[in-house]
């Protein structure tokens, strides 16, 4: 059942992504890590929904989405990028594969990272991060979503930060590769998460279970 609810606020998190706060809907429940498809209640938008995960707290009176806005086309994150406060949006059902299965290592490309956002969340409300850790994977440094927030909820050590097109002094410029998770991850006999573009999840699990790790240790959407 469709539900359609109203734009609260909108603030830019990095140069090109964006934070949508919406109503939430009387009853509407989700789980941490799951997404919705939406779409924008204006006449020959309605039909071009896309799929956008939920960063708040399942708890939360509101909704929150933050969304990458691509300017070079004409798409619905484009014209989403261009809607002011109180513009309408349609939401279905939650749905998705990435729930929070136990401690481990969350690995994410980009906006990839958005479903581990309400995860992390809820474990740090719940002060449950311990054996945690997020590897993430951006191009540069200012496309890091939430980096303070989540800083403060991993810690320094928790929260590793590749970065393949720009030098930044204390981090690694480099992909995440074979060579890269034998040199960071201590155990393989824990949960994976991950997240991103398709042959990123692909490739990433791949070279997960060619070093011993189990296919029902692997979190992510298939």
């Amino acid at each position: 059942m469709p539900h359609v609810v109203r734009i609260i606020s909108t603030v830019f998190v990095t140069h090109d992504v964006k934070r949508f706060v919406v109503e939430r809907p009387v009853g509407y429940k989700f789980t941490p890590g799951q997404a919705t498809d939406v779409a924008i209640n204006e006449d020959l938008w309605r039909d071009r929904s896309r799929p956008f995960t939920f960063t708040n707290l399942p708890t939360s009176k509101r909704l929150e989405f933050v969304i990458k806005i691509y300017d070079d086309h004409e798409g619905v994150t484009k014209r989403l990028g261009q809607l002011p406060i109180g513009a309408e949006l349609i939401l279905h059902e939650p749905f998705g594969a990435i729930t929070y299965q136990g401690p481990g290592y969350f690995i994410a490309a980009g906006t990839g990272v958005t479903p581990f956002i309400a995860i992390l969340r809820d474990l740090h409300r719940r002060r449950k991060t311990k054996g945690c850790t997020l590897l993430l994977t951006n191009r540069t440094f200012h496309d890091v979503i939430l980096d303070e927030e989540l800083i403060r909820i991993l810690g320094d050590q928790h929260f590793l930060k590749v970065f393949t097109r720009q030098g930044v002094i204390g981090f690694t410029e480099r992909h995440i590769d074979r060579d890269l998770l034998v040199a960071l991850v201590q155990d393989f006999n824990q949960k994976f998460y991950v997240c991103g573009p398709e042959k990123f999840v692909s490739d990433i699990n791949g070279i997960l279970l060619s070093l011993g790790v189990s296919s029902q240790s692997l979190v992510f959407e298939s």
